[in-house]
């Protein structure tokens, strides 16, 4: 039984982990409530306490917008306590885990991005979320960053969510349609990361490095809107769906530039580990637990 340190436990993927390895791992499950990441004492105290194998890292600020206005803080959670808690890690020998985003890339491109394409964020998050993608590799040789994109699951705040609490107040209602990316859902982020800790804990020989891991199809956020619906009226949760009408990025103005293009090439993750992609219609067939 490995020792694994789940940071942002509260979280989408978070929350996921904690379900899916009590009573398969020895594990010490963390918010932001008993361990602020920016903290670098309270980070090493409790790494070099538990002295864990592996430290996943499900803890960002993930507020895209908002992070416009507050860099101090997106700077401190996504930079200074990935720095902290890969170094930490290092310090008694742990492997870091720590998951990213397609918010890295300008999206911009055509086709899918590859884990060695350039970067080139756009905004705050992005920048920041980057930047602690290296910091982490700078602390700390046995990293693997996991980047991710259209994160949703049970647990949380999220599209999905949005779109189930906006079908009941509203008859029709407008989605962006120009951009392209994956829906993800966040209990098959969770078991990617522990199908590769474990391989880690057992000894395996590891690839570290960055790998791409999303959901499949791509879809647009109208495309992906459509679904949800489709699926509240099929497993009688509405019994009529909103009008969905499809609009323009330039029709729906946010703080922060979101990419066009988020598609992420999963082809990397399959060969090394043999992990599959997010199955998220599978994961729609469910959805009274969104509500």
């Amino acid at each position: 039984m490995a020792k694994i340190l789940i940071t942002g436990s509260n979280g989408q993927v978070g929350y996921c982990l904690v379900q899916q390895l009590q009573g398969r791992h020895d594990i010490l499950a963390v918010d932001r409530n008993n361990l602020d990441i920016t903290q670098q004492t309270a980070v090493f105290d409790m790494i070099r306490d538990f002295r864990p194998d592996v430290v996943i890292n499900a803890a960002a600020h993930t507020a895209v917008d908002k992070a416009e206005s507050e860099v101090e803080l997106a700077t401190a959670i996504n930079v200074d306590g990935v720095r902290y808690l890969a170094k930490a890690s290092h310090e008694v020998g742990a492997a870091f885990l720590h998951i990213s985003t397609d918010y890295v890339f300008d999206g911009q491109r055509a086709g899918q991005y590859s884990e060695d394409d350039t970067t080139a964020p756009q905004g705050v998050y992005g920048k920041t979320k980057l930047a602690g993608e290296q910091a982490a590799f700078a602390e700390n040789s046995k990293t693997i960053v996991l980047r991710t994109a259209w994160v949703f699951g049970e647990h949380g705040n999220n599209f999905v969510k949005t779109m189930l609490r906006l079908a009941q107040q509203r008859d029709s209602l407008g989605v962006v349609s120009d951009q392209i990316g994956a829906p993800t859902y966040a209990g098959d982020i969770a078991a990617a990361l522990i199908q590769i800790a474990e391989k880690i804990v057992a000894g395996e020989q590891i690839e570290y490095g960055v790998y791409h891991f999303t959901g499949s199809p791509y879809v647009s956020w109208y495309d992906f809107a459509q679904a949800i619906f489709t699926e509240t009226v099929s497993q009688k949760i509405l019994e009529k769906a909103p009008l969905v009408n499809p609009i323009g990025t330039a029709d729906y103005p946010t703080s922060a530039k979101r990419p066009a293009n988020s598609c992420l090439n999963l082809a990397k993750i399959n060969r090394v580990f043999g992990i599959k992609p997010s199955d998220w219609q599978k994961a729609l067939k469910n959805l009274s637990l969104y509500m």
